[in-house]
């Protein structure tokens, strides 16, 4: 395998995973500052108005079983293509829906099953090109979604006081179209051989074989009845937990706190902008020090933070708590595909990454509502934020039960 003097094609794979983790978290996660507006628009509860997040988490995620084996089989650039369109389909429909089960449908639905194949993308390629720098390259493809959250939930927020939510998700969408554009024309599926720098890959690259779709999915179900993947799977369900109640209702809390709808999407902004920081950092430290264990104790860190913030009352805790949680979420978030790739492989990396993102999926379909019909009896979030925080002790401890297995 000869030395490359050029500039590796992976970093620009890596540029291409970026713009679309930035659009589909950043879109996805700027909810809380809409939660607000439908709130008071369709007039439900909060528990009914956190379904559309709930439903479009689920969709995500589960879209990504079908999305993977796809993507493996047809390429990363045809797929990105087709998820951009149904995203934008499901963006301006969103903007047009005139109550809440129509907005559901649109936003949880449809832009939710666009943003799976822009996660599955933006994710599961990485893992294709790298295998010594993985952490690095797969916490700078995934600080998209920090990036995301540090620009989208501030011009969202800026964008509804001055043209209100529905034209603020037109001028999204367009703005989405653009970026992924670029992305589309980027994006490749793995290198050839003779592209590889030396030393990336232990003992040489091996291109993917070229099997069908029969025997793709043979083999992930396989990995999916193994005790490692199992335990794998519950451990995110819960740690993540934690992520879709404070994303879906930290606004709404800070408001209901006395202070502004601002300081909540400074909050998120925060959360994101810490998380660009662990996602680089901590994803090229675990590169030396283990994936496993970085990313069982981002986890521990998570759910800690989450269970002192009822606690927390004014600006300046919030924000600690902010930038605390996202650097371990980003730190954890960055290391989702490299995790999976060490104890599953690559071959058939998409499909898999995409089921055991399932996970992520039902605790984002079901946390948030939970929390939302919590706040509706009790009048308050802390028992909430209380039992996620602890629910993801118990998931970091899995996974690390899921390392274990592995080998």
């Amino acid at each position: 395998m000869g030395r490359v003097s050029e500039l590796y094609y992976g970093w620009v794979v890596v540029a291409a995973c970026f713009l679309g983790s930035f659009v589909v978290f950043g879109l996805s996660y700027s909810f809380g500052v809409f939660f607000e507006p439908i709130l008071e628009e369709f007039g439900r509860s909060r528990g009914a108005t956190s379904v559309a997040f709930g439903v479009q988490s689920l969709m995500l995620y589960l879209g990504a079983v079908g999305v993977g084996v796809l993507v493996d089989r047809y390429g990363t650039r045809r797929m990105l293509a087709a998820g951009t369109v149904v995203l934008v389909v499901g963006l301006v429909a969103t903007s047009r829906a005139r109550s809440l089960p129509v907005l559901v449908f649109t936003y949880g639905v449809v832009t939710g099953l666009g943003m799976s194949v822009l996660f599955v993308v933006s994710y599961a390629t990485v893992p294709r090109w790298f295998d010594r720098r993985q952490g690095l390259a797969g916490g700078l493809a995934s600080a998209g979604l920090g990036m995301g959250m540090v620009v989208v939930a501030p011009v969202a927020d800026v964008l509804i006081a001055r043209v209100g939510w529905r034209s603020a998700l037109l001028l999204l969408a367009g703005c989405a179209v653009a970026l992924l554009a670029v992305a589309i024309a980027a994006v490749r599926d793995e290198p050839a051989a003779e592209q590889v720098p030396d030393h990336e890959f232990d003992g040489g690259f091996v291109e993917s074989p070229r099997t069908g779709i029969d025997e793709r999915l043979a083999a992930v179900g396989a990995i999916a009845r193994s005790p490692a993947f199992l335990a794998l799977f519950a451990g995110w369900l819960l740690v993540y937990t934690t992520l879709y109640i404070v994303l879906s209702h930290l606004v709404v809390h800070i408001v209901d706190l006395g202070l502004s709808r601002t300081v909540g999407a400074t909050a998120v902004a925060l959360i994101g902008g810490a998380s660009v920081i662990g996602r680089v950092a901590i994803g090229h430290a675990a590169d030396r020090v283990g994936r496993v264990p970085t990313f069982v104790v981002c986890s521990a860190i998570m759910g800690v933070a989450t269970v002192a913030l009822p606690a927390l009352d004014t600006v300046a805790p919030l924000l600690l708590f902010a930038a605390v949680y996202g650097l371990a979420y980003g730190g954890n978030g960055a290391l989702l595909a490299p995790l999976t790739a060490d104890l599953f492989g690559r071959e058939n990396i998409n499909a898999v990454f995409g089921l055991v993102s399932v996970s992520l999926g039902l605790s984002g379909l079901v946390s948030p509502y939970l929390a939302g019909a919590g706040h509706d009896v009790l009048g308050t979030y802390a028992p909430a934020f209380v039992a996620a925080g602890l629910v993801a002790l118990v998931g970091a401890a899995t996974i690390a039960a899921a390392g274990r297995l592995s080998t």
